[in-house]
């Protein structure tokens, strides 16, 4: 599921009175509006992504209902191409209608303003003391501080959010590939919290938890402190883009670092579906796995620790013999 975005810090502190006080203050009306925003949007997101969520999930379990097709690679060679998100998403509407491609939405929705909520009202109770911003090279120490306290308090965040909204995300991972089995176990999100729980209790409604709490204490503090290295060390003060280079090195460290952190994310949808009575999370498609280890040795001997990771170009295996040699 899609992170949600952090809360931004409060504004300066407004003209004086009464009424500018009660906008400024925690819990004011300005603060609860901002929070509302953040909900929408965080909804809205989630929304407008679903569709390439739930294809790649289904081929983060291995279901692949569509032939691959022959293709030539930059070389000119002949090579197999598996489906892509809009050849996939186009066979589900086939087999669904349109209202298909948001199978497992409403959970989602449920677990992103969850997700959002929580960031905020972690934020409320512990707020971050500003700091001076810091990029000369004569305070790195200073600065480097300023990364691990600024990570730190955004780790928690993400840690609390992630475990207060997870269970809904299980139900919405296991709504969706019901597509591979054409099952109807889990039709709604109050009946999917009660079967869960009677089959599984309540840790059922947390697994896979572990591997995406992973995932994100890494990304976090890996694209934080790759952003600061490299702007101290390598963004020279002098030069005249320096800021502008500045503003986009963490945006650039985020693309780089969520490959890395994809085996996490993969390993935590696969342990959601897997061994729960749905076809998409039992042989051929996997094993029963014992623990999310076990599912990330399975997967790093298949050399599958980054299937799914990429929507657009995908290439099948294909036998020697497949083709002539041009």
């Amino acid at each position: 599921m899609a992170a949600a975005a952090p809360l931004p810090p409060a504004g300066g502190a407004p003209p004086g009175g009464a009424a500018g006080r009660a906008a400024a203050a925690p819990g004011g009306p300005r603060a609860e509006g901002a929070e509302g925003l953040f909900v929408v949007l965080g909804a809205g997101l989630a929304a407008a992504s679903h569709p390439l969520l739930y294809v790649k999930l289904l081929v983060q379990v291995g279901h692949e209902p569509l032939p691959p097709t022959v293709g030539r690679n930059v070389l000119g060679r002949k090579v197999l191409y598996l489906p892509g998100f809009f050849t996939y998403a186009r066979h589900i509407v086939e087999v669904d209608g349109k209202r298909g491609l948001f199978r497992g939405l409403t959970p989602r929705l449920i677990s992103s303003t969850l997700s959002t909520i929580t960031r905020g009202s972690v934020k409320k109770a512990f707020p971050l003391e500003d700091m001076e911003h810091v990029s000369n090279k004569d305070d790195v120490k200073t600065s480097l501080r300023k990364v691990v306290k600024e990570t730190s308090h955004e780790m928690m965040m993400q840690c609390v959010s992630r475990v207060v909204s997870h269970p809904l995300h299980v139900i919405s991972m296991r709504c969706m590939v019901q597509f591979v089995g054409r099952e109807v176990k889990y039709s709604g999100v109050f009946s999917a919290i009660g079967r869960i729980f009677k089959e599984e209790g309540i840790l059922g409604f947390f697994v896979g938890l572990v591997p995406h709490i992973l995932g994100d204490v890494i990304f976090l503090w890996c694209c934080n402190l790759l952003a600061h290295f490299i702007n101290t060390y390598a963004v020279d003060d002098n030069f005249s883009q320096a800021s502008v280079i500045r503003s986009y090195t963490k945006f650039v460290m985020g693309i780089a670092v969520s490959m890395l952190t994809y085996p996490f994310l993969l390993v935590g949808d696969l342990m959601a579906v897997n061994n729960c009575g749905l076809r998409a999370g039992l042989p051929p498609y996997a094993p029963a796995f014992t623990s999310w280890i076990h599912c990330w040795r399975y997967l790093s001997a298949q050399g599958q620790l980054f299937r799914g990771s990429s929507l657009l170009f995908r290439r099948a295996p294909m036998p020697a013999t497949c083709f002539p040699i041009d």
